[in-house]
This record gives C-alpha cells, sequence and structure tokens, in this order.
C-alpha cells in the first residue's frame, strides 16, 4: 500500500479551485513526488468549461453574468460543468503508483473504482455505462458534460451521477471529477447558448437517491473508498508553499482572466 497525500481544500471559488489544481500538477514530479489525492467544493457555485472549448460559442455569456454564474476553464477536455451543491475530487499520480492498466481508458476505469465503491458504501447500486448498457454506442460529443454518456461514467438507477475528466503528462496523471449533492443539471445546462433539453431527468445526485450523510461523513467515506481502491495510505496534509504560490498566481495570472476563460489563451 502506498502513501498518499490527501488535501481537503475546503470551498474556494472556481478560479482558485482550478489553479490549485493546476499548481499540484505543475508541482508533481514523476519520479519523487507523493501522490496526492484532494477533495474541495465550490463557492460560489460555477460552470467550468472543457479544455478545448470556446467559451463564447458554447455559454451564455449574458445570461451567465444576468445570473452571478462565473465561469472557468479546466485543464481537462469534456463539457461544461455546473459546480453547485457537490464535492469535488482531484488527483495527481505516476503510473507506477496505481494498479497496472493495460491502456489509457482502463487506467480510467482503474481510477474511478474507488466512486464505485464510494456510492455503494452508500447504500447505492452504481454502475460503469457500458455494464449497464452494453449495446449502447458512447463517446457522442456534447457541449454539456452531464448530457454525454462515455463508457466509463457511473449510472445509478440509470441515470449518470457526475462526471470524470483525465489529461496525461510524460509520466504523470492527473484526474478530477463531480459528484453532486443536489442535482442542479438543468440549472447549468440552461446558461448554454443551446442548452440541451431533459438534462435533470437523465442525471442524478445523491440527494435524489435518499443519500442524507453530512458533507463531512461523505468525505470520510469517499477518503476510505479510495484508500481501499487504489490501496492506498492516506496522509492528511495541506498544500507546499510552491504549490501554494504557483496556485496564487495561476488564480490571478490565469484562471481568473477572461482570455483564458473564454478564449483558451495561454499567459502563464
Amino acid at each position: 500500500m502506498g502513501k498518499w497525500r490527501f488535501i481537503d481544500s475546503g470551498p474556494l471559488d472556481g478560479a482558485a479551485n482550478m489553479a490549485v489544481d493546476e499548481a499540484l500538477l505543475r508541482c508533481f514530479h514523476a519520479e519523487s513526488s507523493m501522490p496526492v489525492f484532494r477533495i474541495y467544493s465550490w463557492e460560489p457555485p460555477a460552470l467550468s468549461l472543457g479544455r478545448f472549448q470556446r467559451g463564447g460559442e458554447v455559454l451564455d455569456r449574458e445570461k451567465c453574468r444576468e445570473a452571478g454564474i462565473a465561469a472557468v476553464r479546466r485543464i481537462t477536455g469534456g463539457g461544461v460543468i455546473y459546480h453547485a451543491s457537490e464535492l469535488t475530487y482531484s488527483l495527481v499520480c505516476a503510473p507506477r503508483h496505481i494498479p497496472p492498466a493495460v491502456s489509457i481508458k482502463e487506467s480510467f476505469r482503474v481510477l474511478t473504482s474507488f466512486l464505485i465503491g464510494f456510492y455503494q458504501r452508500l447504500g447505492l447500486n452504481p454502475a460503469y455505462a457500458v455494464e449497464s448498457s452494453p449495446h449502447s454506442s458512447f463517446g457522442e460529443r456534447s457541449a454539456f458534460c452531464f448530457a454525454g454518456r462515455e463508457t466509463y461514467d457511473i449510472l445509478i438507477n440509470g441515470r449518470k451521477i457526475g462526471g470524470n475528466a483525465q489529461r496525461r503528462l510524460k509520466n504523470v496523471i492527473f484526474q478530477h471529477g463531480s459528484i453532486p449533492l443536489v442535482n442542479r443539471a438543468d440549472i447549468g445546462a440552461a446558461l448554454l447558448r443551446e442548452p440541451p433539453a431533459g438534462v435533470g431527468e437523465i442525471t442524478s445526485a445523491l440527494c435524489d437517491l435518499g443519500v442524507e450523510e453530512t458533507r463531512e461523513e461523505l468525505k470520510r467515506v469517499m477518503a476510505e473508498s479510495f484508500a481501499a481502491a487504489i490501496p492506498a495510505v492516506l496522509w492528511d496534509d495541506s498544500l507546499t508553499l510552491e504549490e501554494e504560490s504557483v496556485a496564487a498566481s495561476l488564480a490571478r495570472n490565469k484562471h481568473s482572466l477572461d482570455s483564458w476563460v473564454w478564449e483558451g489563451a495561454e499567459t502563464t
């Protein structure tokens, strides 16, 4: 069982959350760093664009402004996610830190397996989309993450719950994902230029499923599920001085700038 840093960042605004995620990735050294498992939440709520999306083409900027909802851009791909009333995780590791996987897609299954255990510990019956609907086609692109369905998306009672995305650098894996506590998908979808219809009817959240555990209890169960799935020993930790400095710079000079959020233009 390898040792992982466990960082509970608590609630941060969108730019700060994305800056911390990127700082953890930038400061990670494949040969020497201890892998990281982070849990956080969003305050206030925010929309996150996938790395390759064109913000002005996807989101209705005027609606976002009127609703008081800020947008940020993730360092991973995929569609828009509305982050409100949720727990979010991120992890950074080298391939050697996780069970062997024969492909990148297989590593995605390995690194989301703790979510299957998490939902099971809450008394739910989760399944990967490919197992729940083996004859369906997957990978159809959607501007809104929760409207699409990928092979290893997790379904409960036939409805998608949350979303996960991964990014690879040389010998480094970064992944993050959301676990909705309350179903706010319709609110987020309404802020798109072309809102997908009926998103609330094909998605789910823990509240919909009768889960009544507190946020702190859910964090504990998530950490236990992760430690069991990898397997790992979690060591309570916080950001290093280097990570804090890099995150502060990224929040100020990248993740809060319109040029990055709406156009994807790198400045730092």
